[in-house]
């Protein structure tokens, strides 16, 4: 059976590395299955090691988020205006974003519903362009610190370019300081302030303010500019369940496109696209360096590798759904070896038991 295994200690060490980056308030974000560590088992070890803030976007996750870090401040770092999701957002006792009138309005209305007052964090977008409010409409963010059911405790931006563009970054930091002074001279206390997304924590000097969020960072999995201390991350595992020795010009998997060429010992591992191999996560941006690095990437496709006993074994075949194919001609690998392969755990399938050893 395949599984994602995660090396806790040296997790833990990327933890140190990141809040002693930042000298602030680390806000751990789990979104995504915990960038595919877990949502629960990241939030669990970063309680462990002094993060007391977490952060999510899907509201679905809420409930099962609460029981695991019980009193702790959770985010969403969501803008909704729709009353059920706001109703959960409430009803847990998080903080919801608030980066439209409608937002504040369906956040109030359910409050008082609840009979409670909840905290919110005002967004304002500085170029990202999805939730938030744009500098130039300031009037209607400071409207927004009139609702009597909600306590607006922080703000915040996102970076949209941080992991390659400092300039930009540093332009939407001024913007997003500009809008917060307005924000403050209208008598408004704007409460904990955060931009600083993992990329821009390792790449742009002079963007933590009060508090960092933190996710891909924690995998060692994140874009910068040059080599980062970080540990990278997560390995997919299986055992080697069947080994065969075919003849010269055998085809090996799906449509017969590929063929031995020569006698050639082979090995199955129950590793395959169902569980992320193969697939690649596609870029955050559409620039000519990722265009040809995906280009490439198609070139190399057919050497593709998986590692066994330390040494790594070309793929050969189309890799199935749950089956990859390895040449071991003159090695000696054997049924029960341990097989492993990089890939990002965001590619791997959520139902795959995540490790930490």
């Amino acid at each position: 059976m395949s599984r994602y295994i995660i090396d806790k200690s040296k997790l833990i060490e990327n933890i140190k590395i990141i809040k002693d980056k930042a000298g602030v308030e680390v806000i751990g974000v789990v979104k995504g299955n915990g960038y595919g560590f877990g949502m629960c088992e990241l939030a669990e070890i970063l309680m462990q090691n002094g993060i007391n803030t977490f952060a999510v976007t899907e509201v679905y996750d809420v409930p099962l988020l609460r029981e695991t870090v019980m009193d702790r401040d959770i985010l969403v770092m969501r803008s909704t205006s729709i009353e059920e999701e706001a109703e959960i957002i409430a009803q847990n006792d998080c903080i919801a974003t608030i980066g439209s009138l409608s937002a504040a309005e369906v956040m109030d209305k359910v409050s008082k519903k609840l009979n409670k007052k909840t905290k919110c964090h005002l967004k304002i977008d500085t170029g990202m362009g999805r939730y938030g409010f744009l500098p130039s409409n300031v009037e209607n963010a400071i409207k927004c610190y009139d609702f009597e059911n909600l306590d607006f405790c922080g703000a915040y931006t996102h970076f949209s370019s941080a992991f390659h563009n400092a300039e930009l970054t540093k332009a939407q930091l001024e913007m997003f300081k500009d809008t917060i002074e307005q924000i403050k001279k209208a008598g408004k206390n704007v409460g904990i302030l955060h931009a600083a997304n993992s990329p821009a924590l390792l790449n742009v000097d002079g963007v933590t303010l009060d508090a960092v969020r933190i996710g891909s960072a924690f995998t060692g999995r994140v874009i910068t500019k040059g080599k980062n201390p970080l540990n990278r991350l997560g390995e997919l595992q299986a055992e080697v369940i069947e080994t065969k020795t075919v003849p010269k010009g055998y085809s090996i998997g799906y449509n017969g496109e590929y063929k031995t060429k020569r006698e050639t010992k082979i090995a199955i591992v129950p590793i395959g696209h169902f569980d992320g191999f193969g697939l690649q996560k596609g870029k955050e941006t559409a620039d000519f360096h990722s265009v040809l690095s995906q280009f490439k990437h198609y070139l190399q496709k057919q050497h593709l590798t998986v590692n066994v006993n330390g040494k790594e074994y070309n793929v050969i075949g189309e890799i199935g759904l749950s089956h990859t194919a390895i040449d071991i001609t003159d090695s000696d690998v054997k049924i029960g070896d341990i097989a492993s392969v990089e890939i990002s755990p965001l590619m791997v399938n959520p139902n795959v038991p995540r490790i930490y050893k």
